[in-house]
């Protein structure tokens, strides 16, 4: 009888032990989620009032887990934006072959993309410019030898062969800003059949953004994407097709440039709107009398697409993924530091974006104008998309490879018996908030989920079906012990890097690092 006893309070001694090892099981994660996707905060687009109701959720949170706040005015951290609307109807392009034009037709032909503002007018000559990429550490540059001011230059949005991974995302991210001398009219880029043209067509509707004061009239241009099987246009004459040299593209091989025996006449109308939203940031204090003030940040961007073209019916885009379950993720591990009454030696800044989907904006302000020393941010790691829709086997670390934040990202995930799925491409790292950091020269990672072999089927279907788009809400699937495994991860992930004797450094080989650095 006494064994047993004793055998019976082992075994709830391990299913204790167990348990407290389970400090998430995705429920309140999925309960957060639940609510910031709630067609109540009508697809949280920046500065409007779904936003409003989501952000002051989260305050609601964040006062509850005792979290100082650590804006200017309170949590809030007020950011100033323009916004800009294409008026489409307004608007008219046509490719002019010898005078005579020929018409596009907007959302079935081309679109026009507002992410920068566009000239209200433009009549110029077309140069075709290959991969339209200028890359100095690559010995690479499309626009050697040629004449392009007062053109528009055609591109296909690839990279060749020779530029590995890192180096074409941050060439990539710089395409069209690192241009201005050469006097360029605009650029046309061409999109491959392949692509989902309805979804990128709907995505050009939504008002683009910019932080107030930041426009610079001297640099308007247009830019418009061509779809592809449209394209042929462009090339009549030349001994080139566009299927020829989208082939070309897809197997990164090298790309003529030349004159193209066509102009493009295009005119525009974009409104415009002073857009005011915030950033919403509390700090966890801690305990180290000279680490305290060092912080980590620990980020996600609450706001999404908002209410747009309707799809099946449907037009509030959610965004329960992109991006509420990041949201919830940093709510949980808020909670969690009060539950256990845990303080580790650095202090770690929860911050909650504006703007992310208007182009990293409230990032990047929060970047130029922190609310805490500039110098005593140490990292940042960013969560952006929770992908939980299968069992969680292996997690990719986007930076991993950059500095020794991505080492300790590393540990984080093997300490959970998963695989680290290293990527050396850094696909997406420029692509979410985290790099407005790496631009300040501040060591940062992205953990993805990792859907490897037959699995990325899965992430590919939801992509296709979901992302920025209406469905993206919380009545889809999730599995909540792949959601509560990586909150395991992240939170041991901060752990580390708050209680570790040394700040986060870049690795000498970082192309970022090389960039970018200040220090």
């Amino acid at each position: 009888m006494k064994a047993r006893t004793n055998c019976c309070i082992l075994l709830l001694m391990t299913i204790g032990l167990s348990a407290q090892q389970r400090r998430f099981d995705g429920r309140s994660w999925r309960h957060h989620i639940e609510v910031l996707a709630d067609d109540n905060m009508e697809g949280r687009g920046t500065g409007t009032p779904g936003l409003q109701r989501a952000e002051a959720y989260v305050v609601d949170r964040l006062q509850k887990a005792d979290l100082i706040p650590a804006g200017v005015d309170g949590y809030y951290q007020p950011v100033s934006f323009e916004s800009r609307e294409i008026v489409e109807e307004d608007c008219d392009a046509a490719l002019v072959r010898a005078g005579t034009p020929e018409r596009l037709v907007l959302g079935t032909d081309a679109y026009f993309s507002g992410l920068h503002d566009l000239a209200p007018s433009v009549d110029a000559q077309l140069v075709f410019v290959g991969y339209g990429l200028k890359v100095p550490e690559k010995d690479h540059d499309d626009f050697a030898g040629l004449n392009l001011k007062g053109k528009v230059v055609v591109a296909i949005p690839a990279v060749p062969d020779g530029i590995d991974g890192p180096t074409a995302v941050l060439a990539n991210a710089l395409r069209q800003q690192q241009y201005p001398g050469m006097g360029l009219a605009g650029w046309i880029w061409l999109v491959p059949p392949t692509a989902n043209w309805p979804s990128s067509v709907a995505a050009a509707r939504f008002p683009t953004m910019d932080l107030a004061g930041s426009e610079d009239m001297t640099r308007r241009q247009i830019r418009m994407f061509l779809l592809s099987t449209r394209a042929d246009a462009l090339f009549e004459g030349t001994g080139h097709t566009a299927a020829e040299l989208l082939a070309l593209a897809q197997d990164h091989k090298p790309l003529p440039h030349f004159d193209l025996p066509v102009s493009i006449r295009a005119r525009t109308r974009t409104q415009k709107k002073p857009v005011q939203s915030a950033n919403v940031i509390a700090k966890l204090e801690c305990t180290d009398p000279e680490l305290k003030n060092e912080y980590l940040v620990l980020a996600a961007h609450i706001d999404h697409l908002g209410v747009g073209d309707a799809v099946n019916g449907d037009g509030i885009y959610n965004g329960a993924i992109d991006n509420a379950s990041g949201v919830a993720a940093l709510i949980d591990l808020a909670d969690q530091f009060k539950r256990e009454g845990l303080r580790p030696k650095r202090s770690v800044l929860f911050v909650f974006f504006t703007g992310e989907e208007k182009g990293l904006l409230g990032s990047k302000y929060f970047t130029r104008h922190p609310t805490v020393d500039a110098r005593s941010i140490i990292a940042d790691v960013n969560v952006d998309g929770i992908h939980a829709l299968a069992p969680l086997t292996s997690v990719l670390v986007l930076g991993q490879d950059d500095s020794t934040l991505g080492d300790a990202a590393a540990r984080a995930i093997t300490s959970q018996h998963v695989a680290v799925a290293s990527d050396p491409n850094n696909r997406g790292i420029c692509c979410s908030d985290q790099y407005s950091f790496i631009e300040r020269d501040i060591p940062a990672v992205k953990l993805d989920i990792d859907f490897p072999g037959e699995s990325n089927k899965v992430l590919l279907d939801w992509v296709r079906e979901r992302v920025h788009k209406p469905s993206d809400d919380a009545h889809q699937t999730l599995d909540p012990q792949a959601a509560g495994k990586y909150e395991e991860i992240l939170w041991r992930l901060v752990l580390d890097v708050a209680n570790g004797v040394h700040r986060p450094e870049w690795k000498p080989t970082s192309i970022y690092h090389q960039r970018y650095s200040t220090r």
